[in-house]
């Protein structure tokens, strides 16, 4: 498919007073994870130094392309809204996150970003930590998609998985009834208790955001030949601009919910590179975008990661192989707008991969310190020093 240009025309998010840090922890978390590994020297351009252009050749992005933050560093062009976000001090650029020892395994890596365990396995995610810690209620942490991230596991229990559009049981009153019967049962031994808690659980996240989601669903313009004339349909939505569309209805409608997931997929770019991640990104662009005018002046933050980046030089197949560090992105009212980190040299490779610079628990410690409102450690295990992003 075509890849969705990116609208010059949008208008910049509105401006507003930066929303305080909330004493009380009040903070709202979005997740936004990027599957595939996806291109950070790509996204966040080193423009001006020629061991990138050398390296990259055809596929790299030129300095007459680029969005210029400063003499250095630019965006990809596809990310003109978050370049808008930028030039508002509302977005950051952490330089070089990653973990020692990386691991160049999808599943592998992602284990490790999602439990914050760089060294032995572990089944719970950093999110579930926390909410093991603060209060196991589904209605706390939310995945929007068809399954929940390994992230918003914990042992007293986990996020909930929304599915995108309506929110309702299957089936007809005798069914919801059923649900009901066995949601209030108990003294069915060890595991029919689970799954009546499960139950329970369910029900009530379907009482609480199901109206809230349900009346958000307004009829869509149907294309073909029953348009009126005049009448242009609306371009489809990708599934995170979905994804986050309803977490920003969430959010406005003062659900409990304190930590969200979305993601975004498609970035193991081996081949043809160049026309796929131009598409993804300005996928990842319209939905940020489009978020951050939705929620502006709210106590959000966003933060977007993937599992790791891409090596510095490019394959033989127009398109890069897996690597280690990469720059995260942290935008929202809330946020410092600048880079934070030192960038990693293009040089000083590890078999020819960035060497991180910045911990990528580092950058949680901060989330949950400054947005979430509770000690790192209770997550994390132990202290990490902050990136002072918020």
């Amino acid at each position: 498919p075509a890849a969705p240009a990116t609208n010059p025309s949008l208008s910049p998010v509105p401006e507003s007073i930066a929303a305080p840090v909330p004493a009380d922890g009040n903070g709202v978390f979005v997740l936004v994870i990027l599957y595939g590994g996806n291109d950070g020297l790509n996204t966040v351009v080193p423009y001006t130094d020629a061991t990138y252009l050398n390296a990259r050749g055809a596929l790299g992005v030129q300095p007459t392309e680029v969005l210029p933050l400063n003499d250095r560093f630019g965006l990809h062009p596809n990310l003109k809204g978050l370049k808008g976000l930028w030039d508002q001090q509302r977005l950051a650029v952490v330089h070089g996150v990653g973990y020692p020892n990386p691991s160049r395994s999808h599943f592998r890596s992602m284990d490790i970003w999602q439990t914050a365990v760089p060294d032995t396995f572990q089944p719970l995610g950093w999110l579930g930590r926390w909410h093991d810690a603060t209060g196991p209620d589904p209605l706390r942490m939310v995945a929007l998609g068809t399954s929940l991230p390994r992230a918003m596991i914990g042992a007293k229990g986990s996020g909930a998985a929304l599915p995108t559009g309506a929110v309702r049981l299957p089936g007809g009153g005798a069914q919801t009834a059923a649900y009901k019967s066995l949601s209030a049962a108990s003294g069915l031994g060890p595991w029919g208790d689970r799954v009546a808690g499960a139950t329970n659980d369910l029900l009530r996240v379907i009482d609480n955001f199901g109206p809230v989601l349900n009346a958000s669903k307004a009829p869509a313009i149907a294309t073909g030949t029953n348009l009126e004339a005049g009448v242009v349909a609306p371009a489809a939505k990708s599934d995170l601009e979905i994804q986050l569309d309803e977490v920003a209805t969430l959010v406005k409608a003062k659900v409990p919910t304190r930590a969200f997931a979305v993601s975004l997929g498609g970035f193991d770019t081996h081949a043809s590179e160049k026309d796929t991640h131009a598409r993804l990104l300005a996928i990842l662009d319209t939905a940020l975008t489009s978020f951050a005018h939705q929620v502006a002046g709210l106590p959000v933050t966003v933060l977007v990661h993937s599992e790791f980046g891409r090596r510095v030089a490019a394959n033989l197949s127009s398109g890069t192989d897996h690597g280690t560090a990469a720059p995260v992105l942290v935008l929202g009212p809330q946020v410092k707008g600048g880079f934070f980190g030192d960038p990693p040299s293009l040089t000083d490779l590890d078999q020819g991969d960035l060497k991180f610079t910045t911990d990528f628990r580092s950058v949680y410690a901060t989330v949950l310190g400054s947005v979430l409102g509770v000690d790192p450690a209770l997550a994390l295990g132990k202290p990490f020093a902050a990136v002072p992003f918020v």
